[in-house]
Order: structure tokens, then sequence, then C-alpha cells
């Protein structure tokens, strides 16, 4: 038996018929079936002949599919790929072209150029139909631009290891964003208007001639191999499909230079080294030019000195007037030319924008995936699979790595030197930076052999001093950006102690140097500079702090959020004995100013990871101080944490090293902070965690991506979920998780609530702040819920609908006055009620309640409009919540529950001689609850209250309150004495292990 693709063509068209290539029928007919009839005799699936070919899976389909006519140079790479003869697939492709227009079966033909945004340029000409020696050294020019661009190199790596320093361009490519350089400027201050940023596929498409602009590393380089490899394989996407049949002409400038002559179309080929250039027929590149067929790729107009890049521009207005429909693109480093350097020649311009977070992790999955397309084995594959999680999740977390990777050539920096270091990025931060800047600095341009573009030719060294001087200047006032005469004038101060690169130029031409080469600095305007990276400017900046012995400078500045990473690289930078200094000076901050104290004893903590050699006396102070703040124990704790700012995260420890109430605060604080390092550390807790804590992690994440979060921070731990939501992006993320309760703040209508994908299996659910329903009929839609809770539903008028539902728990708190509540009668199910909203001429004893209630909770709010009169109705209720003041004024009604257990008392006054004395003891209470305002609290009677309880629960609500626990001794059946919040505690020693519990929890 065969398979379907032995006997049927591509188009499903019916059984395949055994023909001698080129026999009979019309000439499309004859020539897809020649294709046909080749594939099947060699066997060979549409896959293989894909891949063979080179060309796109589009491409072949039509090919074989017969509804139009390919191109000459689609049947020259399908011939190599079947074994067949090219000349006899452009016979018939030129029968094809031959039939007259009327024939309703002959395809149309188009010309090879897409949509012209610049409307001056004359429109392109009829494509002439190239000759079989043109087509046949076409084929083999396409092969060479695969071969020789088909993958990335990162230039300038200096690794210890044997780690791979090049990766096919096919897996690695990252297409980034291109912004309009007019739109760009605009942005920046020189107008108003909205920058336009697009992927550069495009961004490209249909701009007939585009300059494009950006930093050293930004990808400008591998735009261009990329725009060559795709147009040679036809494997373009959608939006660059104009440019399928183009032939592209790759020109760096920087080899082209060396020749001291810019070429000519005949010419192009050997200007840049390629072997084939002897073999191209005469005329041919002038044909594919003037046909509209050519793709000039021009890279790196900034890597030839000044002098040729005017020659350049020459040559390219030459060459555009020439031949008005070639395609060319061009690069640059942003102010190596002037702005609208090419207009006259209607170039538009675009500029390469930083890489996103979420580009940075898609580069780091393709550089692996390209890695591991080298990989010897099965186990170093594996091994880069591990590398890559790890890495996506250290670039996340770390500020300072995030910072950096904002570019193709750095991220494959880290990338590469994290393989080869196997995982173990250096802690030292130094370490990687120092890796980057020798890298910008001189490696790059010297492998490249780019030399003297400027004119001017620094060591590292040289180039590291300068830069020190602007970063320190930046530092020293405050600023990210400093006006151009003001660099100028830093420099010409550096020079007159360098004398050798003094000599070179003056400083206009030392800064300009550094601004166009060393991919550190930018001109964002004509007339400022700043750093392209706030971590190059801080790392260099507290450089030269350290080297000028300003260290009590840094120490007074240790408290300013704009100085963190500057005293953190200068204790990286000092040599031990002023690293001792640095944090000795900062930790006598911390005791000497309340207002300080924690930032500072945090970022001294933080400050340890720099500190290779340091004295143990210091550290052990600086670790002590830092204890009693991290982990964070408790609300107050991870809110104050918080405020301190992204630095915590850095100290926060793993999920594995913290007990469940420190679990809650971390996840607090790192939600607060927010940012990519947040969620990096917020899916450390994946795995199973206590109920307590994934509602943690379900509760506060407005501030971060919905589908992100969910995807690596709920998802990966397991078990149902209650998740709090307050935007419909959030609604519309938790689909993959297994939900049994939502929280929702805003407005959802009853149509909306009842289409809710999860309504079948909910059993909780919370709205908050809904000003969309009227009334409940929505809630038959949610068979399985147990649990409503119904906050602030300013329009809700009458809870009818409830009764068509099993719910147990009802929640009703500030609802309108006139909220009709008659459902609540028609409710056997509804055990716990709580009620948090007038209820005007409705107290108690009119409450429609069922008689089945086990659970009342009673806000203060309802007790505006109402008393506990009637509360004794509810022979069956177990737990009863109420605030202080109702309680000690009516408690017989409380007296009169004879199964009342346990009791929650609000905002009690526990000091000596309050009305709370008067009340008599309650012996059935088992479980107390109180939460108190007093200070000095009186426990005597709390005692009397409740003698027969076992288990107490005392929460303080205000700063400073001590309790002394000695009077609860005396109860012969307490187990459990919870206490929360309070700072200082005494008689803890009157009871036996575990009875005392403590939040949070004290620390030693």
């Amino acid at each position: 038996m065969t398979t379907d693709n032995e006997t049927t063509d591509a188009a499903g068209a019916g059984p395949a018929r055994e023909m001698t290539p080129g026999a009979g029928g019309a000439p499309l007919e004859r020539l897809v079936d020649t294709l046909r009839t080749a594939r099947l005799r060699r066997r060979m699936t549409m896959a293989a002949v894909t891949t063979r070919s080179g060309l796109g899976r589009t491409t072949v389909s039509q090919a074989f599919n017969g509804r139009s006519l390919p191109s000459a140079e689609t049947l020259v790479a399908l011939a190599g790929a079947l074994g067949l003869a090219a000349d006899g697939l452009l016979d018939l492709r030129s029968a094809c072209l031959r039939r007259p227009a009327a024939d309703p079966h002959a395809p149309p033909h188009l010309p090879a150029t897409g949509r012209v945004r610049n409307a001056e340029l004359r429109p392109p000409e009829p494509e002439p139909e190239a000759g079989s020696a043109d087509l046949t050294f076409e084929s083999r020019y396409r092969s060479y631009l695969r071969e020789r661009h088909g993958h990335l190199t990162v230039v300038g790596l200096d690794l210890r290891g044997a780690a791979q320093a090049w990766w096919p361009l096919d897996a690695a490519y990252l297409s980034l964003e291109l912004a309009d350089r007019r739109a760009v400027r605009v942005s920046e201050g020189l107008g108003s208007g909205q920058q336009r940023t697009e992927r550069a596929e495009v961004a490209l498409a249909g701009r007939q001639r585009v300059l494009v602009r950006g930093l050293a590393g930004s990808g400008k380089t591998t735009l261009v191999q990329w725009l060559a490899c795709a147009s040679a394989s036809g494997d373009l996407p959608e939006p660059l499909r104009e440019l399928h049949g183009k032939v592209a002409f790759v020109l760096p400038m920087r080899t082209i230079s060396r020749r001291g002559e810019l070429p000519r179309p005949a010419d192009f080929l050997a200007a840049v080294g390629c072997p084939l250039a002897e073999a191209q027929p005469d005329g041919w590149a002038d044909r594919v030019l003037s046909s509209g067929r050519g793709l000039v790729l021009v890279d790196g107009l900034d890597e030839v000195p000044r002098a040729f890049r005017d020659r350049a521009g020459d040559w390219l207005r030459e060459l555009t007037a020439a031949y008005g429909t070639a395609r060319v693109v061009a690069t640059t480093r942003p102010t190596a030319v002037p702005e609208r350097w090419l207009q006259e020649a209607s170039f538009s311009e675009l500029a390469v924008r930083p890489m996103t977070g979420a580009d940075v992790s898609v580069f780091i999955s393709r550089w692996h995936t390209a890695a591991r397309e080298g990989a010897p084995s099965a186990e170093a594959r594996a091994r880069l699979d591990v590398l890559e999680r790890e890495l996506r999740e250290k670039v996340r977390a770390k500020r300072d790595l995030a910072l950096l990777t904002t570019t193709p050539l750095l991220c494959a920096l880290v990338c590469a030197l994290h393989r080869d270091r196997r995982g173990q990025l250096p802690h030292d931060r130094v370490e990687i930076y120092e890796a980057a800047l020798s890298m910008l600095l001189y490696r790059r341009d010297q492998e490249r052999e780019v030399h003297r573009p400027e004119g001017i030719a620094l060591s590292e060294k040289e180039s590291i001093q300068l830069l020190q001087k602007l970063a320190y200047w930046l530092t020293l006032n405050g600023q990210t950006e400093l006006v151009a005469t003001t660099a100028t004038w830093l420099i010409d101060d550096a020079l007159s102690s360098m004398v050798p690169v003094a000599e070179q130029g003056d400083a206009a031409a030392v800064l300009n140097h550094l601004v166009g080469r060393t991919g550190l600095l930018r001109a964002p305007t004509t007339d400022t500079i700043d750093f392209v990276h706030r971590t190059f400017q801080d790392f260099l900046g507290a450089k030269a702090a350290v080297e000028g012995y300003h260290l009590p400078l840094i120490v007074k500045n240790a408290h300013d959020e704009q100085w963190e990473d500057v005293v953190r690289m200068a204790v990286a930078h000092a040599r031990p004995d002023e690293r001792a200094t640095l944090l000795r000076g900062i930790v006598e901050r911390a005791d000497r100013e309340q207002q300080h104290r924690t930032r500072l004893r945090l970022l001294a903590l933080a400050c340890l990871q720099h500190a290779t050699e340091l004295d143990a006396t210091i550290r052990s102070e600086i670790e002590a101080g830092a204890a009693a703040l991290i982990p964070p124990r408790s609300v107050h704790e991870a809110d104050a944490l918080a405020q301190v700012g992204p630095v915590v995260l850095d100290l926060l420890p793993h999920p594995s090293e913290l007990a469940e109430d420190e679990k809650v605060a971390a996840i607090r604080t790192a939600q607060m902070i927010a940012g990519d390092a947040a969620l990096a550390y917020l899916a450390s807790f994946a795995g199973p965690q206590s109920e307590i804590v994934y509602e943690a992690l379900a509760d506060n994440w407005r501030s971060f991506d919905a589908e992100q979060y969910v995807t690596e921070v709920l998802a990966p731990v397991p078990g149902q979920v209650y998740v709090t939501l307050v935007d419909a992006r959030q609604l519309a993320a938790i689909s993959s998780l297994d939900v049994n309760g939502i929280s929702y703040l805003g407005d959802l209508t009853g149509t909306q609530l009842a289409r809710l994908p999860q309504a079948p299996d909910l059993r909780e659910m919370s709205l908050i702040g809904n000003a969309a329903i009227t009334d409940l009929g929505w809630a038959t839609a949610f068979p399985a819920l147990k649990s409503l809770s119904l906050i602030d539903c300013t329009r809700l008028r009458s809870l009818d609908g409830l009764q068509r539902t099993e719910v147990s728990h009802l929640i009703l708190e500030i609802l309108d006055d006139n909220l009709d509540v008659g459902a609540l009668e028609h409710l056997p199910t509804l055990h716990h009620l709580e009620l948090a909203t007038e209820l005007p001429d409705r107290g108690l004893i009119e409450l429609p309640a069922c008689d089945e209630l086990a659970n009342l909770w009673l806000d203060p709010i309802f007790f505006e409009s109402a008393d506990l009169n009637g509360l004794a109705r509810w022979r069956k209720l177990t737990t009863l919540a109420l605030p202080s003041q109702p309680f000690v004024e009516e408690f017989v009604e409380v007296w009169d529950l004879p199964r009342l257990t346990t009791l929650c008392i609000w905002d009690v006054n526990l000091t000596p001689g309050t009305p709370l004395a008067e009340v008599p003891p309650l012996p059935g209470i088992t479980a107390a609850r109180l939460t108190t305002a007093s200070r000095n609290c009186d426990l005597a009677q709390v005692a009397r209250l409740f003698p027969g309880a076992r288990t107490i629960s005392l929460t303080s609500f205000t700063s400073g309150a001590s309790i002394d626990l000695t009077p609860l001794s005396t109860l012969p059946h307490l187990q459990r004495l919870a206490l929360t919040d309070f700072t200082t505690i005494t008689g803890a020693e009157h009871f036996g292990p575990d009875v005392v519990q403590i939040s949070p929890r004290p620390r030693h």
C-alpha cells in the first residue's frame, strides 16, 4: 500500500500520472506534471522538497498546485532538489508567459517589487525575462548567501572554554522593534506626537529605501543577514512577501572600505570577497537591479572613516538614481551620519528599539535552541535545557542583568558567559560588566577589523577612564543626561593628563568617538549626551568615586534610592579596607537615623554579595541588623519592606526557607514591588503549597501581566485556587486554572456572570464594587455555588434568585438601604450569615433568616439601625461575632443562646474598670476571639468572662500594645492562646509548650 503523498498531487487533484517531463497538455499543466512526477519517482514528501530546495512551504505548495506560475528562481531551486534539468523547466515557464492574454488559465504577470511608500519614486518597470545563464548563476548565488550569512556570530566574546560563538540564523534570529525615526525625535521633546513602533518585518514592508539607525550590538547586522537569507530562501513572513524573488547584495562597509573605492554593481561581489564573483554572467548585476529584483543591503556606514561616509552617501544617491526600483536598506549607528542624511534620495529612517522583557525571554530561548543544534550529545542538549530555564529566571530575578540585556549583543554575551561558566554567572556583577565593557570598547572593533573610523583609536583603559568622568559627573549632580558642551568640557579636562589621546584629536572629536563607537553613550537630542544603560553609568560612576577616595560622599548619599546601585558597585570596586570603611559608615548611619534605618540596613546587607573580602565583625553586624527585617512576617512588615524598593527582592529567602506566615508576607512584599524581578521571585513558589499561601499568590496581582502571572506563578501550584480579580484581562487569563472561587472587583452584568466558563464548578464568589447587577437571577447558572459575598453592590435591590441556589454562606456588606432581603427566609441551606450593612426598620427580630442559622456575624454598621433584640430566636447558633458595645449592653440576648460555643467581639476595651467587668461569665464559650485597641490589656476580666475557654485569640490594632498573659494561666482548659501584633508580651512562661502562638513570630 502506498501513502497518500505517493498517490495524489499536492492539491489533492487525484492520482498522479506517470509522465515524461514536458509531455502533452498546456505549458502550465505540463510544468506541474513534470514537478509532481519527479517528486513521486524520487519518493519525496512535500516537506523533503521544501527542505532540499531551501524554499518556503507556501512557495513549494503553490508551485505544485498549478494555480499560479512559479518564478524562475523557484524553478531553478526545485530543479536542484528534484534532480531535473533547470533549462527544461524554464522553457516551460517561458511558454506559459507567451500564451495570449485572453487565455483564462494564463497567470498574471506581476512585477517583482511591492508597494512603494515613497511616492516620488518612478514606478517599477516590467521584469524582463532572465536568461537561463542568469538564473542558473542566481541559484548558486542564493545557496551561497544562505550558507555565508546563515549563522550569527558574537564578535568580541572572550570565553575561557570552547563554548560555541556562532549559531544558525534561522534558529537564533529575533525580530526586533523598529520605530519611525522622525516619530522618535518628536517623542523626545522636539514636538508633539506619538512614536510608531513596529516589528522589523512590518516596519520595512513597502519601504523602498530605508536607513536603519541603532546602537552598537542592537541587531543591525543580524537584520541585514536575515533579509539576505530570507530573500534567498523565499521563506519570508507575510508582510515581506514583496521581497520574494529579490536578489540580495550584502555590502558591509568595513570590508568595502579596505579597497579604497566604492564598487559599481558589476563589482559588488568582488568587493566583498564573494568567490562567485568571476562566475557571474556579464551584465548580470545591472539586469537584476534595473529589473527591480535587486535588494541592496549596505551594513555599517558608521564603520568607515568619516570622509569615506560622505563618499558613501554620494555613492548611494548615484546608485538609487540609476536603479530607481531597487530596494535599499542601509544601517548605521545613531550619530554616525547627520539627521535626514539621505532624505533627498527618498530614504525613510527607522531606529532599532531596546529589547523588551518578552524579547529577552524569546532571545534566550532561541539562543539555546541554536546552541542545541550544535551540541555533541543528548547529554549536552539536556544540559542546555536546564541552562535555558535557569538563565531566564536569573535575568528576570536580577535587576542588574535585566538592565544589561537590552540588546541582542549584550543578551548573547550573558547567554555565552552563563554557558561557559556552566550556569554559574558570577555573583559579582563587576565581572559581567567588565566583560561587556571589554567587548564594546575594544574587542568588537578589533576582531571586526574596524580601524579608526572616527580618526581616533583608544585602548580599553583609556575609554573607561574618559567614560568614568562623564558617569561620575552625572552621579554627583543627580542626573542621567548632560549637555554636550558640558561633556566636551569634561573630556577636555581629562585630556590634559592623557597626552597620547589628546594628540589624536580635540575633546569634541574624542567625544564623538565615544558616542559613535563605544555603544555606551548616545545623543538623545542634538545637544545632549547620556548612557544607554543606567547600570553602566552607576558602575563607572562608582569606580570613579572609589578611585577618587570619595567614600564619605558615598556614605552620605547611601539613603538616596538613586545612589543604590552606585553604593553596591562602590563596595564591589573598593579594596578590603575601603570596603570596610564604606559599610561601617552605612551601618553607623542606620543606627543614628531612624527615618533611613530600614533602607540603610537592607542596602548594607545587599552589598555583602559584592564584598568578597570583608572584616568578619562588620559582616556579622550587618547580618544581625538586617535579621530584624528579613524575612517579613506580617502585612505591616511586608508593606514597610515594599517601600524600600526592588533591592528587597535580592534579599528575600527562597520559599523553602520560610514558615507559612513568612511566605504570605514575602509574597505580599513582592507583589507590592511588582516588576519582572518580583514575578521571578513569586514563580519560585511553584509546587505544592498550603491553601493560605496559594490564596496569597492569587490575591494581589493586578500590577503584573495577567497571562504571564497565571502561567508562571499560579499554574505551577497544583490544586484548586480562589483567585482575586480586578479587571477583565485577569478574568480571561484564568481559563487554564482549576478555579473553585472568584473575587471580582468591578462591573459584570448578570448575563456576563451567567456566561463565565467557570460557572458550573464555582463554589465561592465575591462581587465587590459592582454597579451592574440589580438582582441575583444569574445565580442559577452556578449549581455548585455555596458561598456568596456581595460587597458595595450599589444597585442591588433584591436577593431574588438566591432561593433557587444552595448557598450556605452569605455576606452582605454596605448595600443599598432599601435592599429587599425577603429571599432569606427561603434559604434552608443558609448556615452562615454576615451583615455589614444597614437594614432600616429591620432589626434582628424582623430579619427573615432561616431558623437553621448556625453562624451570625454582625458588623458595627449593622447596629446603626438595629439592635440585638430577637437574637435568641436562632436557637442553633454556635458562632456569633459582634461589636463590643451591643454585647456589653445586651449580653442577655447572648446568654440565651444554648448552643453558642464561639464568640467574637470586635474592638473590646480591655483596660481595667471598663463596662466589660459588669458582664457575667459565659461558661459555655470554648473559643473566644477579641480585637482591641487598648495599649495596656487587663486579661483578668477575660479569664473571668470565659472560664471554659479552650482557645483564646487576641489581636491588637494599635502600635506599641503590651500584654501580660499571667491571668489566663488560671484557666483549666486553655489549650491554645493566639496573639497577633502585640509589641510586648510577658507571662508566656506560665504555659506549656506550643500553647502560646505569637504572630508575627518573634525574631531571635
